[in-house]
This record gives C-alpha cells, sequence and structure tokens, in this order.
C-alpha cells in the first residue's frame, strides 16, 4: 500500500492549526478551542529508510468529525471522514476501503477533529524553539501504543507553515501547508463519499 493513509490520519489534524496573534502553544491551544474549519493546499514528504514519496493536493476539514483529504500528484487518492466512516478511495486500483472512523483515529492526531479535548487529553505540549523563521510547538502522546514518537507544529508568524511527524519506525513525515482559509464556507456534500460503480469496497 502507498505510504499516506497513515501520515494522512495522522495529518488530517493539527494540520489545521494556522491563525490568530499568538505565538507557538498559544496559536495551537486558541485553535483548538476556536476553530472549527480550514483548508488548503499541501505537500506531503515521507522519509522512510528505503525511499522518500513527495505527493500533494488540497484538504478541507469542518468540525466535528468532518475531513476530505484529496491527492492529486502523482496519482489521485482521496480520503473522506464522515463522521462515522472513514472512506478511502484509490482511482488506480479501482478499489474503497471503509473503516469506522472511531477505531480508525483512536487517539491519533487526527482525534482532534472529531473532539477539542483530544489535544490536551493525548498529548503534552511544549514549545520546541524556532528553525528559519519557523515557531515550533512539540506534542508528545500521553499513551506508549499510539505509533508516533512525536509531532512538531510549525508556525511562520500566525501562519500554519509545517507539521512534522515522527513514526516508531523512525519515518519521517513533513507537511508543507499553502493557500490556508480558516474561514471556509463548505458545502457539506463534500464531506459524503459514495463508492463509484465498479470498484471493489473491503470493509476493515
Amino acid at each position: 500500500m502507498r505510504i499516506l493513509s497513515k501520515a494522512v490520519l495522522s495529518g488530517v489534524m493539527v494540520i489545521s492549526c494556522a491563525l490568530v496573534n499568538a505565538g507557538g502553544l498559544d496559536t495551537l491551544q486558541k485553535f483548538n478551542s476556536d476553530t472549527d474549519g480550514i483548508s488548503g493546499q499541501f505537500t506531503q514528504i515521507v522519509h522512510s529508510k528505503k525511499r522518500t514519496q513527495t505527493t500533494s493536493g488540497t484538504f478541507a476539514i469542518q468540525r466535528p468529525g468532518l475531513f476530505r483529504w484529496e491527492y492529486t500528484q502523482p496519482y489521485k487518492q482521496t480520503i473522506v471522514g464522515d463522521g462515522k466512516i472513514v472512506w478511502l478511495y484509490d482511482q488506480d486500483l479501482a478499489q474503497v476501503t471503509k473503516r469506522s472512523q472511531n477505531q480508525t483515529i483512536g487517539d491519533s492526531p487526527a482525534a482532534i477533529l472529531s473532539n477539542k479535548s483530544a489535544l490536551n487529553a493525548n498529548y503534552s505540549l511544549a514549545d520546541d524553539g524556532q528553525k528559519d523563521g519557523i515557531h515550533y510547538i512539540q506534542a508528545k502522546p500521553k499513551r506508549s501504543n499510539t505509533g508516533y514518537q512525536n509531532i512538531r507544529i510549525g508556525f511562520r508568524g500566525d501562519n500554519l507553515a509545517n507539521m512534522q511527524l515522527k513514526d516508531s519506525f523512525g519515518n519521517l513525515t513533513t507537511i508543507t501547508f499553502t493557500q490556508i482559509n480558516t474561514q471556509p464556507k463548505f458545502d457539506r456534500s463534500i464531506f459524503k463519499f459514495t463508492p463509484p460503480k465498479g470498484v471493489d469496497v473491503l470493509s476493515q
């Protein structure tokens, strides 16, 4: 399977932290309490021991619990969370995978989408210095079995710049955000998914 699904569901979340006139940790906390929707574009780079994979696309998030993550390059893949089910549609494989949203995101970073209390309940947060004009916040999971060593969220001024996720195998995923909109007006239908005719649908 392509290196993405886990990074996305991780990413689908803390991804949302672009805004307000505060620094670092305060900005993240204010986002968590105040922000209900966010959209934009992303470039995702996954560094593993064997290879580096770069993908890009667009995303949309609406709290509570709705998200859509569209990969457009170098292949097309869609991940939709409708509040109950996470749908993953791979166009090249003509295959859809469906999973329970609660079981899929658990207490991963994606859970921040569905539950505003998840940030402080599941992570220990701390400012993590600055580099190249970006201020970082580190989120370390309070539980040891989440699959992630740590997450770093970067802001350039008041704007979300990137997110870095290091998993338990040492793989590093960096997501760079552009064209951020923290006051999107969504058509709720974008958070619904109907499998196209003729594709295989797998339940997990």
